[in-house]
């Protein structure tokens, strides 16, 4: 039997290799669920310029037509863009422009909905925060009247 050190020596070999091991799969682990974050960087809605046009008696900024969308308060949507758009050129701040139609965006459309009702004089829209089937026609009229 041929002996190449000590039994101490050996397991104490055998123990640091081991480690290193483990070392490496940790950190080759830990990389790997870390390198998405890292990489990531920080989360920051993209604001979005506003073009408008008008056609007829109605205003556009370019990004929906449409007139019964109700844009989302979790996601981006072109429905969005243009309400926070219509919303700012007609005097009430959504805040960013970033086609999430969250709580300034709501708050906004409130107040606009309120100021159509007070001129006009009569209840014409829900000051719901919603710009739904009834208030894209007033919000694109709005604009388009510089009442």
């Amino acid at each position: 039997m041929i002996s190449t050190g000590s039994p101490h020596k050996r397991n104490e070999t055998t123990l640091r290799r081991n480690i290193a091991m483990a070392l490496t799969a940790a950190t080759l682990i830990a990389g790997t669920i870390a390198a998405p974050a890292a990489f990531a960087g920080p989360a920051v809605a993209q604001a979005y310029t506003c073009h408008y046009s008008e056609s007829g008696l109605y205003t556009y900024a370019g990004y929906y037509r449409g007139m019964t969308v109700v844009p989302s308060s979790t996601g981006v949507s072109n429905a969005g863009i243009e309400a926070q758009c219509l919303l700012r050129e007609a005097g009430f701040s959504p805040g960013t422009i970033d086609g999430v139609f969250g709580v300034k965006s709501k708050a906004a459309a409130r107040a606009f909905q309120a100021h159509v009702n007070d001129r006009v004089g009569s209840h014409v829209l829900d000051v719901d925060g919603i710009v739904g089937s009834e208030t894209w026609p007033e919000l694109r009229y709005y604009i388009g009247a510089h009442w």
